[in-house]
């Protein structure tokens, strides 16, 4: 399709840099996906440049959601079912094989799920991944929701790491460094997977 980040939809995505700073991050033709992902500005920008800027498809987005979604969810031994389900029924909502009624109901289920697990004492960061996951991968907006996701899956991965680092040695920096080398991991992750999917749209 040719994505394309552009001053102008930069500025109307609601960029946080000014028209100087755009000026001279984005030729005047634009910036394909892959040239968006080499910028050098924070990859958390990158990312969000390219769920919010470029005029990707809501099916592309949702998608790209519910793969950060399952990539959380990887995080636990044994993600609820619940949580599971949401993120098939959002990927059947992005293949226009499931209707808002059926992405209302998962959603509905992936919330009583981590209800369930929050009244439990042992809950742990892939749960809370797990509620993350099914809640911004059934999120009706998709910009909204792919944005989300992968903050929300970053974020998860670098806490099971820093917890599992905590818990192999008692110290503050062991897990500090397991918490940011993760979250730099998923982030570059995300980072690919959604050029790439940009790109064979």
């Amino acid at each position: 399709m040719g994505y394309l980040l552009t001053r102008e939809s930069a500025r109307e995505a609601g960029a946080c840099y000014d028209d100087k700073r755009l000026a001279t991050l984005i030729p005047v033709e634009g910036s394909s996906p892959r040239q968006v992902a080499e910028l050098e500005i924070p990859i958390d920008d990158r990312i969000w440049a390219l769920c919010n800027a470029v005029g990707a498809s809501d099916k592309t987005l949702r998608l790209f959601a519910v793969w950060c979604a399952r990539e959380a969810l990887k995080l636990g031994k044994e993600p609820d079912p619940r949580s599971v389900n949401a993120c098939d029924v959002a990927e059947a909502f992005a293949n226009g094989d499931a209707t808002q009624a059926d992405l209302d109901a998962a959603r509905a289920a992936a919330r009583d799920a981590t209800r369930d697990a929050a009244r439990d004492a042992t809950r742990d960061a892939a749960r809370d991944a797990a509620w993350d996951a099914a809640r911004y991968a059934t999120r009706y907006a998709a910009r909204a929701a792919a944005w989300d996701a992968a903050r929300a899956a970053a974020w998860a991965a670098a806490r099971a790491a820093a917890w599992a680092a905590a818990r192999a040695a008692a110290w503050y920096a062991a897990r500090d460094a397991a918490w940011a080398a993760a979250r730099a991991a998923a982030r570059d992750a995300q980072l690919s997977k959604i050029v790439e999917m940009l790109e064979q749209e």
